[in-house]
């Protein structure tokens, strides 16, 4: 898979379908796009591509309203060419792109990559004060002669797939559901820092994750998770909260990592959050901290490990 820059243009001879959509993070409400974008472009010979942006439009258009994202762009990438997307398309959202009229939005895109036909959902709003619809695109289709494919919305438990009902299920801690609804468990992605190493010293070494706040982080708690370092995917426990019983005051991001005793700091990892184990407690010895600590532990030896794409 190609990724492309807003400014590179021009690539495609043969001609694309492009899947459009904000995508600020992918999950299976997606697919029925993802799927028919490829599924079309090989019946007809032609490349498949997902349109998305860099940044979120609320962070331009209103950043108070702006959401925490589900995943990075190297995230999305990831995704997308597991799933047999040729090129993702990064654009900035920019006050000058929100100026865009809805017609001129589509014709660059035939433009600027040869599209020749649009996959999008049934409520796909686009162009300047999201003036453009499904029912403007279909005359568009007539008028130029491109194809267009409108999927219905895709449905959980009679709810529809979204960003929004993913966001606030890890907000509530509850992973499980959030990940049913994902291509891969929830993620986020930092660098192992400094702590204040207690962990050590009652047995139980904890990696201390650095992370972005743009980022929805989960509800604190105790959570089964599976750590990524080069590659290798290991068994980990993650406290995210501000441990009590030592009376921490800044939130953190702490994973013991089972069978593991290497020093990583400075190192990225990628921690996914598989299940929800426990609330954060306050305990009144670091000794019942440990037996409490061997429990989870004897827990999570017990669980699998993800599969991944």
């Amino acid at each position: 898979m190609i990724v492309i820059d807003e400014n590179i243009k021009g690539e495609f001879k043969e001609g694309t379908y492009i899947a459009l959509g904000s995508f600020d993070g992918l999950h299976k409400g997606h697919m029925t796009l993802i799927h028919k974008v490829v599924d079309e472009a090989m019946a007809d010979r032609l490349k498949s591509a997902v349109y998305t942006f860099k940044n979120h439009p609320l962070t331009v258009a209103k950043p108070e309203l702006a959401p925490k994202l589900l995943m990075d762009n190297q995230q999305k990438i990831h995704l997308l060419k597991a799933k047999g997307v040729d090129a993702t398309i990064f654009v900035s959202f920019t006050m000058e792109y929100m100026q865009t009229e809805a017609e001129e939005f589509i014709l660059s895109l035939i433009h600027d990559f040869n599209a020749k036909g649009f996959v999008v959902g049934f409520n796909y709003k686009y162009g300047y004060q999201n003036k453009g619809n499904v029912d403007t695109l279909r005359e568009m289709s007539e008028r130029y002669g491109f194809k267009l494919f409108v999927m219905d919305a895709a449905l959980s438990n009679d709810d529809i797939i979204s960003s929004t009902r993913i966001r606030n299920l890890i907000l509530k801690g509850q992973i499980k559901e959030a990940n049913e609804l994902l291509f891969e468990p929830f993620m986020l992605r930092g660098t192992v820092i400094g702590g204040k190493k207690l962990g050590r010293k009652i047995g139980f070494p904890t990696a201390n994750m650095s992370y972005d706040t743009k980022y929805v982080i989960p509800k604190t708690g105790v959570y089964y998770t599976n750590l990524m370092l080069d590659g290798t995917l290991h068994k980990s426990i993650t406290s995210v909260g501000y441990n009590p019983t030592v009376d921490g005051k800044s939130l953190s991001i702490e994973t013991f990592i089972l069978d593991f005793d290497r020093e990583i700091y400075g190192e990225e990892v990628k921690l996914y959050f598989v299940e929800y184990m426990r609330d954060e407690e306050k305990y009144a010895s670091l000794d019942e901290l440990v037996e409490q600590l061997k429990k989870d532990e004897d827990y999570a030896r017990n669980q699998v490990l993800s599969t991944l794409l």
